[in-house]
Protein backbone atom coordinates (compact mmCIF):
# COMPACT_ATOMS: atom_id res chain seq x y z
CA UNK A 1 0.00 0.00 0.00
CA UNK A 2 2.73 2.20 0.80
CA UNK A 3 4.72 1.67 -2.72
CA UNK A 4 1.02 2.56 -4.37
CA UNK A 5 1.15 5.54 -2.04
CA UNK A 6 4.94 6.38 -3.05
CA UNK A 7 4.21 6.21 -7.09
CA UNK A 8 1.21 7.91 -6.76
CA UNK A 9 2.91 11.23 -4.96
CA UNK A 10 5.24 10.74 -7.54
CA UNK A 11 3.29 11.07 -10.48
CA UNK A 12 1.77 14.00 -9.20
CA UNK A 13 4.60 15.17 -8.24
CA UNK A 14 5.72 14.46 -12.34
CA UNK A 15 2.97 16.09 -13.11
CA UNK A 16 2.86 19.44 -11.79
CA UNK A 17 6.88 20.10 -12.32
CA UNK A 18 5.86 19.26 -15.89
CA UNK A 19 3.00 21.86 -16.10
CA UNK A 20 5.63 24.15 -14.64
CA UNK A 21 8.03 23.79 -17.18
CA UNK A 22 5.39 23.46 -20.13
CA UNK A 23 4.02 27.33 -18.28
CA UNK A 24 7.99 28.70 -18.04
CA UNK A 25 8.83 27.46 -21.60
CA UNK A 26 5.95 28.72 -23.71
CA UNK A 27 6.73 32.26 -23.36
CA UNK A 28 10.38 31.17 -24.41
CA UNK A 29 9.10 29.50 -27.32
CA UNK A 30 6.70 32.17 -28.20
CA UNK A 31 9.94 34.89 -28.12
CA UNK A 32 12.23 32.45 -30.25
CA UNK A 33 9.11 32.06 -32.51
CA UNK A 34 8.45 36.06 -32.90
CA UNK A 35 12.16 36.64 -33.61
CA UNK A 36 11.26 35.33 -37.27
CA UNK A 37 7.95 36.82 -37.24
CA UNK A 38 7.81 40.05 -39.18
CA UNK A 39 6.34 43.56 -37.32
CA UNK A 40 3.08 43.64 -38.40
CA UNK A 41 2.62 40.01 -37.57
CA UNK A 42 3.32 40.24 -34.13
CA UNK A 43 1.52 43.42 -33.61
CA UNK A 44 -1.40 41.77 -34.78
CA UNK A 45 -2.52 39.89 -31.76
CA UNK A 46 -2.70 36.88 -32.97
CA UNK A 47 -0.68 33.82 -30.84
CA UNK A 48 0.73 31.70 -32.84
CA UNK A 49 4.04 29.78 -32.72
CA UNK A 50 4.69 28.63 -36.06
CA UNK A 51 4.97 32.41 -38.03
CA UNK A 52 3.13 32.72 -41.14
CA UNK A 53 6.16 34.51 -42.82
CA UNK A 54 9.09 32.66 -41.98
CA UNK A 55 11.95 35.36 -42.12
CA UNK A 56 16.03 35.87 -40.75
CA UNK A 57 15.35 39.31 -42.34
CA UNK A 58 15.13 40.59 -38.49
CA UNK A 59 18.93 38.53 -37.52
CA UNK A 60 20.29 40.29 -40.56
CA UNK A 61 19.14 43.91 -39.85
CA UNK A 62 20.43 43.75 -36.34
CA UNK A 63 23.96 42.81 -37.19
CA UNK A 64 24.09 44.49 -41.08
CA UNK A 65 21.75 47.70 -40.35
CA UNK A 66 22.20 48.81 -36.70
CA UNK A 67 26.23 49.53 -36.49
CA UNK A 68 26.39 49.50 -32.91
CA UNK A 69 24.81 45.83 -32.70
CA UNK A 70 28.23 44.01 -32.26
CA UNK A 71 29.75 47.07 -30.40
CA UNK A 72 27.06 46.31 -27.41
CA UNK A 73 27.52 42.79 -27.52
CA UNK A 74 31.08 43.18 -26.84
CA UNK A 75 30.79 45.82 -24.14
CA UNK A 76 28.52 42.88 -22.09
CA UNK A 77 31.32 40.14 -22.84
CA UNK A 78 33.82 42.87 -21.33
CA UNK A 79 31.90 43.73 -18.57
CA UNK A 80 30.93 40.19 -18.14
CA UNK A 81 34.19 38.51 -17.94
CA UNK A 82 35.89 41.10 -16.38
CA UNK A 83 33.16 40.93 -13.32
CA UNK A 84 33.20 37.04 -13.24
CA UNK A 85 36.96 36.54 -13.08
CA UNK A 86 37.41 38.96 -10.29
CA UNK A 87 34.62 37.59 -8.61
CA UNK A 88 36.14 34.41 -8.93
CA UNK A 89 39.36 35.60 -7.52
CA UNK A 90 38.30 38.00 -4.78
CA UNK A 91 35.33 36.41 -3.38
CA UNK A 92 37.50 33.26 -2.88
CA UNK A 93 40.23 34.87 -1.49
CA UNK A 94 38.44 36.78 0.81
CA UNK A 95 36.73 33.38 1.64
CA UNK A 96 39.47 31.24 2.48
CA UNK A 97 41.08 34.02 4.77
CA UNK A 98 38.42 34.22 7.03
CA UNK A 99 37.77 29.87 7.10
CA UNK A 100 41.60 29.92 7.52
CA UNK A 101 43.82 32.64 8.41
CA UNK A 102 42.76 33.68 12.42
CA UNK A 103 43.48 37.23 11.66
CA UNK A 104 42.87 40.11 14.25
CA UNK A 105 38.95 41.04 13.59
CA UNK A 106 37.96 38.15 11.70
CA UNK A 107 34.98 37.79 13.38
CA UNK A 108 33.78 41.14 12.69
CA UNK A 109 34.82 41.13 9.04
CA UNK A 110 32.66 38.30 8.41
CA UNK A 111 29.60 40.10 10.60
CA UNK A 112 30.11 42.80 8.03
CA UNK A 113 29.82 40.97 4.88
CA UNK A 114 26.69 39.64 6.89
CA UNK A 115 25.48 42.88 7.42
CA UNK A 116 25.89 43.77 3.27
CA UNK A 117 23.79 41.34 2.43
CA UNK A 118 20.90 42.97 4.30
CA UNK A 119 21.35 46.37 1.95
CA UNK A 120 19.49 46.68 -1.36
CA UNK A 121 21.55 47.00 -4.45
CA UNK A 122 19.03 49.97 -5.20
CA UNK A 123 20.17 51.58 -2.03
CA UNK A 124 23.44 51.90 -3.30
CA UNK A 125 23.06 52.75 -7.09
CA UNK A 126 23.14 56.99 -6.02
CA UNK A 127 26.26 56.88 -3.88
CA UNK A 128 27.92 54.43 -6.47
CA UNK A 129 26.95 57.04 -8.97
CA UNK A 130 28.59 59.92 -7.18
CA UNK A 131 32.00 58.33 -6.30
CA UNK A 132 32.08 57.33 -10.31
CA UNK A 133 31.24 60.75 -11.28
CA UNK A 134 34.12 62.50 -8.67
CA UNK A 135 36.55 59.52 -10.23
CA UNK A 136 35.55 60.67 -13.52
CA UNK A 137 34.52 57.15 -14.67
CA UNK A 138 31.65 57.50 -16.12
CA UNK A 139 31.52 56.28 -19.26
CA UNK A 140 34.10 53.62 -18.91
CA UNK A 141 34.58 50.18 -18.37
CA UNK A 142 35.35 50.95 -14.77
CA UNK A 143 32.15 52.56 -13.40
CA UNK A 144 30.44 48.94 -14.65
CA UNK A 145 33.27 46.70 -13.50
CA UNK A 146 34.53 47.88 -10.56
CA UNK A 147 31.23 47.80 -8.54
CA UNK A 148 30.88 44.18 -9.34
CA UNK A 149 34.33 43.06 -8.74
CA UNK A 150 33.42 41.54 -5.96
CA UNK A 151 30.31 40.22 -3.33
CA UNK A 152 29.46 39.75 -0.22
CA UNK A 153 27.00 36.80 -0.84
CA UNK A 154 29.66 34.47 -2.52
CA UNK A 155 32.17 35.54 -0.29
CA UNK A 156 29.71 34.09 2.61
CA UNK A 157 29.23 30.64 0.08
CA UNK A 158 33.04 30.60 -0.45
CA UNK A 159 33.80 31.40 3.24
CA UNK A 160 31.55 28.24 4.35
CA UNK A 161 33.11 26.15 1.86
CA UNK A 162 36.10 26.44 2.77
CA UNK A 163 34.97 25.90 6.90
CA UNK A 164 34.49 22.30 5.60
CA UNK A 165 37.77 22.12 3.36
CA UNK A 166 39.79 19.32 5.11
CA UNK A 167 42.63 20.44 7.10
CA UNK A 168 44.50 17.40 6.46
CA UNK A 169 45.39 18.77 2.53
CA UNK A 170 46.84 21.82 3.88
CA UNK A 171 49.20 20.02 6.05
CA UNK A 172 50.20 18.26 3.48
CA UNK A 173 50.67 20.29 1.08
CA UNK A 174 52.61 22.32 3.71
CA UNK A 175 54.77 19.17 4.49
CA UNK A 176 55.07 19.31 0.68
CA UNK A 177 56.83 22.69 1.16
CA UNK A 178 54.24 25.05 -0.06
CA UNK A 179 53.31 28.06 1.26
CA UNK A 180 49.80 29.80 2.62
CA UNK A 181 49.63 31.05 -1.35
CA UNK A 182 50.80 27.86 -3.12
CA UNK A 183 47.75 26.30 -0.77
CA UNK A 184 45.53 28.16 -2.06
CA UNK A 185 46.56 28.14 -5.42
CA UNK A 186 47.37 24.21 -5.73
CA UNK A 187 44.84 22.65 -3.80
CA UNK A 188 42.41 24.35 -1.97
CA UNK A 189 41.10 26.49 -5.54
CA UNK A 190 41.08 23.59 -7.83
CA UNK A 191 39.35 20.83 -5.23
CA UNK A 192 36.77 24.39 -5.01
CA UNK A 193 35.15 23.61 -8.56
CA UNK A 194 31.44 22.74 -7.55
CA UNK A 195 31.71 25.95 -5.64
CA UNK A 196 33.25 28.06 -8.29
CA UNK A 197 31.15 27.17 -10.94
CA UNK A 198 27.95 28.13 -9.58
CA UNK A 199 29.52 31.25 -8.64
CA UNK A 200 30.66 31.91 -12.36
CA UNK A 201 27.22 30.84 -13.79
CA UNK A 202 25.32 33.48 -10.87
CA UNK A 203 27.83 36.30 -11.72
CA UNK A 204 28.21 35.69 -15.12
CA UNK A 205 24.40 36.03 -15.93
CA UNK A 206 23.85 39.20 -12.88
CA UNK A 207 26.57 41.48 -14.89
CA UNK A 208 25.30 40.08 -18.10
CA UNK A 209 21.99 41.21 -17.80
CA UNK A 210 22.55 44.22 -15.66
CA UNK A 211 20.28 47.15 -16.71
CA UNK A 212 19.91 49.30 -13.58
CA UNK A 213 24.09 50.54 -13.61
CA UNK A 214 24.29 51.14 -16.81
CA UNK A 215 21.85 52.95 -17.26
CA UNK A 216 23.19 55.26 -14.35
CA UNK A 217 26.92 55.15 -15.61
CA UNK A 218 26.49 55.16 -19.00
CA UNK A 219 25.31 57.64 -21.48
CA UNK A 220 27.70 57.01 -24.48
CA UNK A 221 25.59 54.60 -27.55
CA UNK A 222 28.81 53.32 -28.11
CA UNK A 223 29.88 52.05 -24.64
CA UNK A 224 26.40 50.70 -24.20
CA UNK A 225 26.16 47.32 -22.94
CA UNK A 226 23.72 44.77 -25.02
CA UNK A 227 20.80 45.56 -22.50
CA UNK A 228 20.87 48.87 -22.96
CA UNK A 229 21.43 48.52 -26.88
CA UNK A 230 18.10 46.34 -26.69
CA UNK A 231 16.23 49.37 -25.04
CA UNK A 232 17.14 51.46 -28.13
CA UNK A 233 14.82 49.98 -30.17
CA UNK A 234 11.79 50.82 -28.51
CA UNK A 235 10.36 53.85 -29.74
CA UNK A 236 8.16 56.96 -27.80
CA UNK A 237 5.29 55.53 -30.52
CA UNK A 238 6.13 52.53 -31.93
CA UNK A 239 8.69 49.81 -30.61
CA UNK A 240 10.35 47.14 -32.98
CA UNK A 241 9.40 44.44 -31.57
CA UNK A 242 10.74 41.72 -34.28
CA UNK A 243 13.97 43.66 -33.75
CA UNK A 244 13.63 43.26 -29.82
CA UNK A 245 12.67 39.72 -30.33
CA UNK A 246 16.00 38.82 -32.83
CA UNK A 247 18.28 40.70 -30.32
CA UNK A 248 16.77 38.69 -27.05
CA UNK A 249 17.44 35.67 -28.77
CA UNK A 250 21.10 36.32 -29.74
CA UNK A 251 21.09 37.80 -25.82
CA UNK A 252 20.69 34.71 -24.08
CA UNK A 253 23.00 32.38 -26.08
CA UNK A 254 25.96 33.20 -23.95
CA UNK A 255 23.82 32.73 -20.67
CA UNK A 256 23.20 29.35 -21.84
CA UNK A 257 26.32 28.60 -23.27
CA UNK A 258 28.29 29.34 -19.29
CA UNK A 259 25.51 27.37 -18.25
CA UNK A 260 25.61 23.82 -20.30
CA UNK A 261 29.99 24.46 -19.85
CA UNK A 262 29.81 24.60 -15.78
CA UNK A 263 26.56 23.16 -15.27
CA UNK A 264 27.94 19.49 -14.67
CA UNK A 265 30.40 20.95 -12.28
CA UNK A 266 27.37 22.76 -10.52
CA UNK A 267 25.19 19.74 -10.02
CA UNK A 268 28.39 17.40 -8.53
CA UNK A 269 29.22 17.09 -5.32
CA UNK A 270 32.68 16.81 -4.34
CA UNK A 271 35.00 14.09 -3.05
CA UNK A 272 37.99 14.73 -1.04
CA UNK A 273 41.01 12.72 -0.75
CA UNK A 274 43.85 12.99 0.76
CA UNK A 275 45.96 10.49 -1.42
CA UNK A 276 48.19 11.82 -4.37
Amino acid sequence: MQTRSFKIANMLLYAVLILYACITLIPFLWAISSSFKTLAEIVSGSVNFIPKTFTVQNYYDIFVKEPLFGRWMLNSAIVAIIATSCNILFNSMAGYALARIDFYGNKIMFVLILAVQMIPGQLTIVPSYLIMKNLDLLNTYASLTLPMMANATFIFMMRQFFVSFPKELEEASQIDGLNRFGTFFRIALPLAMPALAAQTIFVFMGAWNEFLKPLMFISDANMFPLTLGLNTFKGQYISNWNYIMAASMVFTIPALLIYVLFNRFFVKGVTFTGGK
